[in-house]
């Protein structure tokens, strides 16, 4: 019996072992972010417009009326009993890039906006309607501006972001961080340009990441948590077995203290 028992708590012992907690090296976010305050960097942040992009693009002057037609609006519902509600008021009027990278706008027709920055589409459009309108302010953005967030993570999905401005550790945190089982050594980030698939890494555990042309997300972005390796060996096991484990070390020192006498 005594044999028995060595032998089962050697067994338990290597159990406890391979169950134990993940290193805390693997776990904690920016941990060399003192590097950030001692080297500052200076991450410009651009958004480039794309196919199939949803702009809103409102024009305003002096003069109101001489920009009517640019800031053309949609009734999405008729007032109820005459009365109009937040819900069916009126919205501006929304212009999708083609394929071709351009929109249709009033008065001018086809315009090409793919491939620029907000700042360069706002001069170039800002330009197009100095030719009839004195002293114009244009002002663009986009409205389906989103993204996904998969894997390791506590609520998968795809998030709209309303500011267009969103970094991949305000990504995470919009659906409620990684979980503990998440590899925070290998994020990708995969994102669309110029019609092509690529994709970056991300050490979510070094500062360094901020230098990283993924740190920044763009438009319709994928994020993807992969599972770490302790997940990845656990996934051939029962989610139970360290339920398990501790209900044999309970039973294991029940029978080591029955065979004392």
């Amino acid at each position: 019996m005594n044999s028995f028992i060595k032998l089962s708590l050697c067994i338990l012992s290597i159990s406890l072992v391979f169950t134990s907690c993940v290193s805390n090296k693997k776990l904690l976010y920016l941990q060399d972010i003192e590097q950030i305050i001692d080297n500052p960097t200076n991450t410009n942040y651009n958004i480039t417009i794309k196919s199939n992009d949803l702009l809103t693009i409102q024009v305003s002057a002096l003069n109101p009326e001489s920009v009517l037609v640019y800031n053309q609006s949609l009734i999405t519902k008729p007032p109820i009993n005459g009365v109009a509600t937040q819900n069916n008021g009126q919205q501006p009027q929304t212009y999708i890039v083609s394929k071709e990278g351009t929109i249709e706008f009033p008065e001018m027709g086809s315009i090409k906006l793919s491939g620029l920055t907000i700042d360069e589409a706002t001069e170039k459009m800002k330009e197009l309607v100095s030719k009839y309108v004195k002293n114009p302010i244009v002002n663009i953005r986009i409205v389906n501006f989103k993204v996904t967030v998969l894997g390791e993570v506590q609520r998968a999905g795809t998030f709209p972001i309303n500011d267009q401005r969103v970094t991949i550790l305000e990504a995470l945190g919009l659906s409620g961080d990684m979980t503990i089982f998440g590899n925070r050594n290998e994020v990708k980030v995969i994102r669309e340009v110029d019609g092509l698939k690529t994709y970056g890494e991300l050490d979510i555990t070094s500062a360094s990441i901020i230098n990283s042309p993924f740190y920044y997300l763009q438009q319709n972005d994928v994020v993807i948590v992969s599972p770490n390796r302790a997940q990845i060996q656990s996934s051939s096991f029962n989610r139970n077995t360290g339920v398990y484990i501790s209900l044999a070390g309970i039973i294991i020192s029940v029978l080591t203290i029955l065979t004392r006498n």
